[in-house]
């Protein structure tokens, strides 16, 4: 694995990030777009799979995120006034960096759970420089449960400020998602049915981080964005979408979000999106016992997919 920063489009911080490449002739690339209070690196163990099968595997960590945050005051902090659209710039010259630096290979995209909504709006931006989207952990939310969130949030920056952590937005945010796991071993049993993954996510002192209020701006505005008509109809009608996730997410409002999802993208006339939720299975797929048949079927859809292109 190589790691090097690049300048973040906030003009203050350096971008961390990894590239993973095969042994040996690389037949594709797949840019991971990670989710919210995790990083990169996590994503290790899909990217050395991946890059056994031939992919250049690479991603960096947001802006607030991992080894990209100056320090752990930082993290859950993204650019200066919470607009999202930085770090789409910088995912967008991840893209470009690797781009550059290989030969004109299909390039992929994948994002998980809050990378999920960034990889949403990133393929109606670029869809068209893309040979395909995998988009796991999603979800879809109302404009109107959307905006009083945002609602929510302003009136929480405004008399607090922008770096503060509000328990009260963490709790309407995630605060019902471990209800219909009790009894619960711990407050993020949601995530998965591996209690190994859970304890490790707990340990970990870049993950479980307490988004600020520019934070959750970033977030809510990402996600409207993302479940917005306008996000469904820019993405290329020939783009290949696989929509993968729990059975039991309480971020895809366990299946019925996910399904949604799928559906506006079938109404917006792409010709191929594949859907697949896995029984019994929580947040994160990527980690959890399920993780083997998950891998298997992201190299499946890109396999067909570079044979078909």
């Amino acid at each position: 694995m190589e790691e090097f920063f690049y300048p973040s489009k906030d003009g203050k911080h350096s971008v961390h990030a990894c590239i993973w490449s095969p042994e040996g002739e690389p037949r594709g690339i797949v840019q991971i777009i990670h989710g919210m209070s995790e990083y990169i690196k996590r994503y290790s163990h899909l990217a050395e799979f991946l890059a056994s099968r031939g992919f250049i595997v690479c991603g960096e960590d947001h802006l607030g995120h991992g080894e990209t945050a100056k320090n752990k005051d930082e993290l859950g902090y993204f650019a200066d006034g919470g607009d999202y659209k930085i770090v789409l710039s910088d995912i967008r010259e991840l893209h470009c960096i690797v781009r550059a630096r290989t030969e004109p290979l299909p390039y992929f995209v994948l994002g998980h759970s809050m990378g999920s909504f960034f990889c949403r709006n990133y393929i109606a931006l670029y869809g068209s420089e893309l040979a395909g989207a995998i988009i796991v952990g999603t979800g879809f939310k109302s404009k109107l449960i959307l905006n009083s969130a945002l609602a929510l949030v302003k009136l929480n920056w405004i008399f607090c400020g922008a770096r503060h952590r509000s328990k009260f937005i963490e709790g309407v945010a995630f605060g019902a998602y471990n209800k219909r796991f009790k009894p619960v071993r711990t407050k993020k049993d949601w995530l998965s049915v591996d209690c190994d993954n859970v304890d490790r996510y707990i340990a970990d002192p870049f993950c479980g981080i307490k988004f600020t209020n520019n934070g959750y701006r970033v977030l809510f505005k990402n996600i409207k964005d993302a479940c917005s008509k306008r996000a469904f109809s820019a993405v290329p009608k020939s783009l290949p979408i696989l929509i993968v996730a729990g059975e039991n997410d309480p971020v895809g409002d366990y299946g019925k979000g996910v399904e949604k999802t799928y559906k506006k993208y079938s109404k917006a006339k792409l010709a191929d999106v594949t859907l697949k939720l896995y029984p019994e299975f929580r947040h994160e797929i990527l980690n959890d016992r399920c993780r083997d048949e998950v891998e298997n079927d992201i190299s499946a859809f890109l396999n067909s997919r570079i044979e078909n292109d």
